[in-house]
């Protein structure tokens, strides 16, 4: 087991990291207030991401490395690049692990609204606050790239456009050629699978 300790974390006052700094986070009760997991679950996800990434931040080329570990049938390279996109630190343009855990904690065991925004954060390739078609093509294929030789039946390009095409002209409710978070939210309403879907990733905790 880890011990996160007090020596292991950065001054509460600091939440940025600094390149050249060694990343320290808070204590394993204070992210335990912070998010759906428990201390002991948190000290475990701390081992695996220390061993991962020693000095305590992922790049994406390191995210892309650990999260096609997962995905060994399949090319995860582009999906991995779009989680990576919606998760990281703004201005540093790197993942620290509270910024993974808050991650975990909402798609995993997240309110119906966390799914939702992280999901929507997933599709919102360029951040402003819409997602176009192209977006969504883009996400979409690379899920299917993801799958590889597990997805049955194969999908080929053609289907995955035919698929988009159906999908996003039934969120796109007003036809003006976006998807807002509330039109996100009112299909998921009718189409409560999409966010069932996530819940598997519970299992890998």
């Amino acid at each position: 087991m880890v011990h996160v300790s007090d020596e292991d974390c950065e001054d509460s006052s600091s939440h940025v990291w600094l390149p050249g700094a060694r990343y320290r986070p808070e204590p394993p009760e204070t992210l335990a207030r912070a998010s759906h997991f428990t201390p002991h679950e948190i000290k475990l996800m701390y081992r695996g991401f220390k061993q991962e990434c020693p000095t305590g931040v992922l790049d994406e080329e390191a995210f892309k490395n650990i999260f096609s570990q997962f995905f060994p049938l399949g090319d995860a390279t582009q999906y991995a690049h779009f989680v990576f996109n919606a998760v990281k630190h703004k201005q540093t343009g790197k993942l620290n692990f509270e910024e993974f855990l808050d991650t975990l904690s909402r798609v995993a065991r997240g309110s119906r609204q966390e799914k939702l925004s992280w999901m929507f954060a997933l599709y919102d390739v360029d951040g402003d606050g819409r997602i176009s078609r192209s977006e969504m093509l883009s996400v979409v294929r690379a899920v299917y790239e993801l799958l590889g030789r597990a997805a049955a039946p194969p999908v080929d390009k053609a289907a995955a456009e035919d698929h988009v095409d159906r999908i996003f002209h039934l969120m796109d409710t007003n036809a003006d050629g976006v998807v807002t978070p509330d039109e996100l939210a009112r299909w998921c309403a009718r189409d409560p699978a999409l966010l069932r879907s996530l819940d598997t990733l519970d299992t890998v905790l």
